[in-house]
């Protein structure tokens, strides 16, 4: 069920990694996509979880013994039972050593806006601002416009990290107005394979970033479409040759690629869900600097920069 409004995931000040400057993310749970190799998997739920790190677990059993559900058990690999779990948050308020925490919570529009005002002065000085992120904030729409609208009221740039998979009229209406950047994920090109790893094909992904293309050159907002490199996955030639073809179909001139992380498996185990990756071991290491550069060359021998 989709929640009414947007969960923040967590809020990130002075940040350098998603954007111009000294910026503070936003990260907005829930997505509509399901890629496999998800950075952030306790975003693609819209609603509440509960994450239990056992590296920090004291062992009390207060928790346990404090669960209304039953829904706790040290046999239990995930340690939650989350068929049981009705998300009461009584383990969470109890537990001493902070391994058990909510996941998710409501925040209104003035608070978040309060947040990222405070920090004006480090985004004047460094060209910076607020990026919204996730998950995919554009699953709520109206309270994405209204955030942007008073970001905007307030001088503050703003970046949206995107998927794509939006109903484009809605988003031209209530998005474009306000923002000045857009950081765009192109992952895969082939639309069985985009289905394949994230879950849905990416026709509606490819459609709408060729009407933001087109947009983007009346000089309204900054575009730019990212391709994170996934062992195997998207970093292989034939995918980046794909996506770099029709990104100079587009006179794209500029991409991203982002350079692959596998610092995120640990994440799954903390939310009770399997990974299917974590013994793989392409992808529990990083991608070798040979290949990176094979894979820009992909791009730079079309005239693409990749920054």
């Amino acid at each position: 069920m989709m929640q009414k409004k947007p969960l923040v995931l967590d809020i990130k000040g002075n940040s350098l990694d998603d954007g111009p400057g000294i910026r503070t993310v936003i990260f907005f749970k829930g997505c509509p996509l399901s890629c496999v190799w998800c950075h952030n998997p306790e975003s693609k739920k819209t609603g509440n979880e509960i994450s239990f790190d056992k590296n920090e677990c004291a062992g009390c059993d207060t928790c346990i013994d404090t669960c209304p559900e039953n829904a706790l058990d040290r046999k239990n690999p995930f340690f939650i039972n989350r068929n049981r779990c009705t998300l009461c948050g009584i383990c969470v308020e109890n537990c001493p050593s902070g391994a058990l925490s909510m996941v998710g919570k409501t925040m209104s529009i003035k608070d978040i806006v309060a947040i990222a005002a405070k920090d004006k002065p480090f985004y004047k000085n460094s060209g910076g601002g607020v990026t919204l992120s996730g998950g995919e904030p554009t699953l709520h729409m109206d309270f994405l416009s209204e955030l942007l609208k008073q970001l905007k009221q307030e001088g503050i740039h703003t970046l949206l990290e995107t998927c794509g998979l939006f109903e484009f009229q809605q988003f031209e209406k209530k998005v474009l107005p306000y923002i000045n950047t857009i950081y765009y994920d192109i992952k895969i090109y082939d639309p069985d394979v985009h289905k394949q790893f994230c879950g849905v094909k990416n026709d509606l992904i490819l459609k709408n970033f060729i009407k933001l293309n087109t947009l983007s050159t009346k000089n309204r907002f900054e575009l730019l479409a990212r391709t994170p490199l996934i062992p195997n996955i998207t970093a292989t030639e034939k995918n980046l040759t794909e996506i770099s073809d029709f990104l100079k179909a587009q006179n794209v001139g500029q991409t991203r690629l982002l350079a692959y992380n596998p610092l995120w498996h640990d994440k799954t185990e903390k939310i009770g869900t399997l990974n299917a990756f974590k013994n793989n071991k392409d992808m529990t290491t990083w991608i070798p600097k040979e290949k990176l550069e094979l894979y820009r060359s992909i791009y730079t021998e079309k005239g693409i920069h990749t920054g």
